[in-house]
């Protein structure tokens, strides 16, 4: 097991969220992120592989700068997300925000990395609820889907989660299909 890395508790991350202003929807899909987050560390065949902390806090301020961008247009709210809580001193937790859009250093031979299980609870969740990956990613395409070549990422994105799906279910008890059927 790795060292504990230092991350706000769950009380802590509400007083964070409402510091940024997250507006009510962002902070439901935060939580349901974070229900989904929490089932698939649950059942891990090995509890101590990743902190459970670290995946709670950085399931809940995930979209941390969401209602910032969505007022200034931006696309990037992962990135600004990230340089947020680095600024707050919580390296780990930005790490996570900021793959949680576009995740770089894929190992799926690799050990199972918390910033792995918040992008593909993100990527089950659609606002509040959790749907399929086929549904999350026409969700994508129709909301953000500004052009031919965001399409085209975000489609060629769901392969990535697919990989990632496969890897993060080597790594549980149980088929995650049936973790998540329980959450609905």
């Amino acid at each position: 097991m790795k060292a504990p890395v230092p991350v706000p508790s769950e009380s802590e991350c509400f007083v964070i969220m409402k510091r940024f202003n997250m507006l009510d929807n962002i902070i439901d899909h935060s939580i349901q992120v974070k229900n989904v987050s929490m089932a698939l560390v649950d059942n891990l065949k090995d509890p101590d592989v990743v902190q459970a902390s670290l995946v709670l806090a950085s399931a809940l301020l995930h979209d941390i700068a969401k209602t910032r961008t969505i007022g200034t247009r931006e696309l990037r709210h992962d990135i600004l997300g990230g340089e947020i809580m680095r600024e707050m001193g919580y390296e780990a937790i930005a790490m996570a925000v900021e793959s949680h859009v576009v995740f770089n250093g894929f190992m799926p031979f690799g050990d199972l990395e918390e910033r792995e299980i918040v992008f593909y609870a993100d990527k089950r969740v659609m606002h509040d609820r959790i749907v399929s990956i086929d549904d999350r990613v026409d969700d994508l395409v129709e909301r953000y889907g500004i052009n031919e070549h965001i399409i085209t990422l975000i489609t060629e994105n769901k392969n990535f989660i697919l990989a990632l799906e496969r890897k993060l279910q080597s790594f549980l008890a149980r088929d995650i299909e049936e973790i998540l059927a329980e959450l609905c």
